[in-house]
């Protein structure tokens, strides 16, 4: 038995390999791009492990993915691979475009040609999983109750878009054609491996380099934050016995404004690795709100725990604390990220005081 995950050099991609390979002795063979955020370094703890079969390669690459498929017989498909950064998907959407719909587009196509040739148990087993994201349901206003599945995609940025374009598609190929698929919409995820663009090791390695600590607009944006280990946790379940064609909303239950996050993080510095000029809060930076920033995003996770039985591990309180703790030994993790690539995009994004020396 094996399965084939996409995008398992990325952030949660790369938790997840991990996290089932902790757990279980089925093989995983890992496709993944390594675009700026794909980092094999990722992975490095199973070097050697004949249980890890790396694959470099493009999910809009129907040969391969054919090939694999043929080679491997997986039992699953588990579907990371996507480019997932609102602010890049802003300055050029093309990419979103053709990793997140062609790409998916172009592994329904190879496993509904896969599965249709299994028979019996093999077939009644496969299942395509589709990791996808609560901003396919646009924003939500203060008093509004959590995204729901059922809530209507509403979509505002070309990232979200993308994602929900492919979640349709995975839902049509479900009633179109049959094909055993389920859904995964989750919350913003935190943890080991992130890169850095994103919020929380955004501001722990500008914090520690003694940099700018860029907060959009007035920092109240509000997000679920979800410990990435227990959304792979989450997956598991999923994958093992959720519905077929059913969408599952996987949440942390933390809504916590940005800069609420930014403050949590200065003060776990300040407790863990305390610097001599100050709290790390002198450093934080109001930048310019980007176009369309959703104001809220909050996930009812009921409908997990009811049928499933998961709910998270982690409070935000333990998960942060765990988080910090980890860039704090990981050091030569993060300047192996922090690559001029990265700088230049920082840099354009929220200006040179962000990267100064």
């Amino acid at each position: 038995m094996t399965i084939l995950v996409t995008g398992g050099a990325g952030f949660i991609g790369s938790n997840f390999v991990l996290d089932w390979l902790a757990g279980s002795d089925e093989p995983v063979v890992n496709l993944d791009a390594l675009t700026y955020a794909g980092n094999r370094a990722n992975l490095a703890s199973l070097d050697g492990d004949a249980r890890h079969i790396f694959v470099h390669g493009d999910i809009c690459d129907r040969d391969l993915i054919d090939r694999l498929l043929a080679q491997h017989r997986p039992r699953a498909i588990v579907h990371f691979a996507a480019e997932s950064h609102v602010d890049r998907s802003i300055h050029g959407p093309g990419e979103f475009m053709r990793t997140n719909v062609t790409g998916t587009f172009t592994l329904l196509e190879a496993a509904r040609g896969y599965w249709g040739a299994l028979e019996g148990d093999d077939k009644a087993a496969f299942r395509f999983h589709h990791v996808s994201t609560d901003e396919v349901y646009g924003s939500l206003k203060p008093t509004d109750p959590p995204f729901a599945e059922t809530n209507a995609y509403e979509p505002n940025s070309p990232y979200s878009a993308s994602k929900a374009a492919s979640d349709h598609l995975v839902r049509a190929w479900h009633h179109t054609y049959g094909l055993p698929v389920v859904t995964t919409n989750c919350s913003n995820n935190y943890g080991p491996y992130h890169f850095p663009e994103k919020l929380i090791p955004l501001i722990i390695v500008n914090a520690l380099a003694g940099k700018p600590l860029p907060v959009y607009g007035d920092g109240q944006q509000v997000r679920d934050w979800l410990y990435v280990k227990d959304h792979c946790a989450a997956i598991r379940e999923v994958l093992a016995r959720g519905r077929l064609g059913e969408t599952y909303n996987i949440g942390g239950w933390n809504e916590k404004p940005n800069i609420d996050i930014v403050r949590t993080v200065c003060a776990l510095l300040d407790e863990m690795k305390p610097d001599a000029a100050g709290p790390y809060e002198r450093l934080i930076t109001y930048v310019k709100d980007r176009p369309g920033h959703d104001r809220r995003y909050a996930i009812d996770a009921r409908k997990i725990e009811r049928e499933l039985g998961w709910k998270p591990a982690e409070t935000f309180d333990t998960g942060i604390r765990k988080t910090v703790r980890w860039y704090l030994d990981n050091q030569p993790w993060v300047q192996d990220v922090l690559s001029g690539g990265y700088r230049d995009w920082v840099s354009k994004q929220y200006g040179p005081e962000a990267t100064a020396a």
